[in-house]
């Protein structure tokens, strides 16, 4: 990748020149043009909803998402959107200034959910699950206001483990957040074009580039939320052993469904012996494996 300014998109005019900032950059946007492909995210001539709530998952997403475009590998174009859900203290002015800077087309749009979140929801429960519906719900419709026809997000690697261990302990299920889907109504796909990328690695690149974070105070401020203690376990995992989380990760695109319980994927009571071996079996000496 060149570092002239006249050749890369403004996103990046400050980008550290170091070594292993180069190589974070390069892995995270090969790991993302991987999952692009890989996932058939691409109808060229499409119009894409980046959701971008400022955190450093969702600045990475959009940088990484102008990157490509700007090297003409995403044929598609980019409308960031930040979506004001009225929480108090929150900056509103930070993201609209940094867009403009950056001059990356942008919607800003208010919906105060907070205080629909506080009232609906009890004492001492968490906020997360009503919060992230009436949010979905408020992008589908701007990308369809916007003529969009893919709402992406920014969850990556570490979002969708997480989201399977807490199916797994807490919903006594096999399921996770797919890098891919089609919305209930059936007329918006949702993308998550970091889903190959580390946690870490976002982490790092938006503390090297200096992107102006915002926390999230309405779920962020709870203590002892099912995610949190997800990760911790998982933190746990990978202090003892590092590299698990991906093999863990390697494991979500590697199903076996014959060798898993679940009877609408496997037709197990369909399945037979081979008649030939069982031929040979009943006449003579049983067949050694």
């Amino acid at each position: 990748m060149l570092d002239d300014l006249n050749d890369i998109h403004p996103l990046f005019h400050d980008a550290p020149s170091s070594a292993n900032f180069k190589k974070l950059r390069k892995r995270i946007v090969r790991q993302t043009r991987e999952a692009i492909e890989q996932y058939g995210m691409i109808e060229r001539g499409a119009k894409w909803l980046v959701c971008l709530s400022g955190g450093k998952d969702s600045y990475t997403l959009l940088a990484v998402l102008h990157e490509l475009k700007w090297r003409g590998l995403l044929p598609v174009e980019l409308l960031a959107c930040n979506l004001d859900q009225g929480q108090p203290n929150f900056p509103a002015t930070v993201l609209p200034e940094f867009l403009e800077r950056m001059q990356v087309p942008h919607r800003v749009e208010y919906q105060d959910t907070y205080s629909i979140v506080k009232d609906k929801v009890p004492a001492g429960r968490t906020y997360c699950a009503l919060c992230s519906r009436l949010r979905r719900g408020n992008l589908y419709r701007i990308a369809r206001e916007e003529g969009c026809s893919a709402v992406v997000l920014g969850h990556h690697r570490d979002d969708i483990l997480e989201t399977f261990f807490m199916n797994l302990f807490h919903g006594g299920r096999l399921a996770t957040m797919p890098p891919k889907l089609v919305n209930e109504e059936g007329d918006l796909f949702v993308y998550r074009p970091l889903a190959h990328v580390a946690e870490e690695d976002c982490e790092k690149f938006a503390k090297a580039m200096n992107y102006p974070i915002i926390p999230c105070d309405l779920c962020g401020s709870q203590d002892g939320l099912q995610r949190q203690q997800v990760k911790q376990i998982l933190d746990q995992w990978e202090a003892n052993s590092p590299g698990r989380r991906q093999v863990m990760f390697k494991a979500l695109t590697n199903i076996r469904p014959s060798h898993m319980m679940d009877p609408k994927l496997f037709d197990f009571a369909g399945l037979l012996r081979d008649p030939l071996k069982f031929e040979q079996e009943s006449d003579g000496i049983p067949q050694l494996r």
